[in-house]
């Protein structure tokens, strides 16, 4: 005779949560702290990949040194190569008589901001042609750099691990035994640029003792062919130039940052998995301690398939309601924190991805966690776990 498959009430999933409210709280608490490590993790990868990807311009190339690969900072090509791009090269943008062309100084070097030790940061020397070509650029507060002043990048004092007020306007920075007084703040749009601080190129270039650049950068017109650009620097073999668009050099940066990636990664695979084997270790407790109970469920007609449902629906309750605080822990204080990596600095981003993750990782928990205990505690024969205390 077969017995028929009859689910227990989904209330009774429910107040069994409420029956234990202790070991409920301890459980929900860890659940919700696995989780919000999960939503850094991923608030990490996603901010990155952001700031790589949106960083550059698809109009605008960037001519440096040959043979530098990604390493613009360590670039260096004549000064006036400035002054040939734009009249050998056809198709660049123009307004007014003044073409989209910006010779710049970038280089990495000891910042220092306050009382606090030097760290490396980014610099880069611009003239007024800079405004032209990086679009994305907006001064948010304060002015445009003249004499003996820098502009910083809104992410420039999370990356010197400075405080807001040692950032401000009128605040000074010291850059190569130099000190630069903050003439304004700019963001743009999220992208690396606003972890650097930029300063006129004439005193960059006299502070570092060069007179070299370190890039130019160009913007086409819309429909000009790149390859124009690129035939002038293979034919100027004295300048040992290359050219490649913005957007492609920021992109094999990303690639660089693959390893990060994966490594952050399985860094949520890892937290995950010792979320599981946490939830394991506190729902074995819980289903160790109610053997007598889910032997009198068998004994009164609900069969082992109906225990096992209602014990899962139980960890996914728990796991839900720890997701949905997780995922508003994560959006009011992680989603737009700062982060120091490397050279430059860039801000936690929980999306809609980063939260459909972190809620997936949580359901996750909570269903695969609830399996084991209850199977284990279900094959303890009916007799005995009747006379389990």
């Amino acid at each position: 005779m077969s017995i028929s498959f009859r689910p227990l009430p989904w209330e009774y999933a429910i107040r069994n949560l409420f029956r234990r409210p202790l070991r409920t709280t301890l459980t929900f608490g860890g659940l919700t702290m696995v989780i919000v490590l999960v939503f850094v993790v991923v608030g990490f990868i996603r901010g990155l990949e952001r700031s790589l990807s949106i960083t550059g311009d698809p109009l605008t190339a960037v001519i440096f040194s040959l043979g530098m690969g990604e390493n613009l900072e360590y670039s260096s090509i004549p000064m006036r190569t400035s002054d040939l791009v734009p009249a050998s090269v056809s198709g660049i943008q123009e307004r007014f008589g003044q073409k989209y062309v910006s010779p710049e100084l970038y280089l990495g070097t000891q910042i220092g901001v306050g009382e606090g030790e030097p760290s490396m940061g980014l610099v880069r020397g611009v003239t007024r042609s800079a405004l032209l070509v990086r679009r994305q650029l907006q001064i948010e507060t304060g002015d445009w750099p003249e004499s003996g002043e820098v502009i910083i990048g809104r992410m420039v004092a999370a990356k010197l691990g400075a405080t807001p007020a040692e950032a401000e306007i009128g605040q000074s920075i010291e850059i190569e035994g130099r000190r630069w007084q903050i003439s304004g703040v700019f963001s743009a749009g999220g992208s690396a640029f606003e972890s650097e601080a930029w300063c006129r190129l004439d005193e960059l270039q006299q502070a570092m003792k060069r007179q070299d650049l370190s890039l130019v950068a160009v913007t086409l017109s819309p429909g000009a062919d790149f390859a124009d650009l690129d035939l002038f620097c293979k034919e100027r073999l004295d300048l040992e130039l290359q050219a490649i668009p913005e957007t492609e050099y920021y992109a094999s940066l990303q690639k660089d940052y693959g390893p990060v990636v994966w490594l952050a990664w399985l860094v949520v695979l890892l937290v995950s998995g010792a979320g599981v084997f946490g939830g394991l270790n506190t729902l074995y407790g819980s289903v160790v301690g109610r053997v007598s109970e889910l032997s009198t469920l068998q004994t009164i007609g609900f069969v082992r398939r109906s225990i096992v449902l209602s014990l899962i629906q139980e960890g996914v309750l728990l796991a839900a309601g720890a997701s949905l605080l997780a995922a508003f822990i994560a959006l009011v204080f992680v989603n737009g924190a700062a982060v120091r990596f490397t050279m430059g600095a860039f801000s936690l981003r929980v999306d809609s991805m980063a939260v459909l993750i972190g809620c997936g990782v949580g359901l996750s928990l909570g269903f695969f966690g609830a399996i084991p205990p209850a199977i284990r505690a279900l094959r303890m024969p009916i007799v005995d776990g009747m006379k389990a205390v």
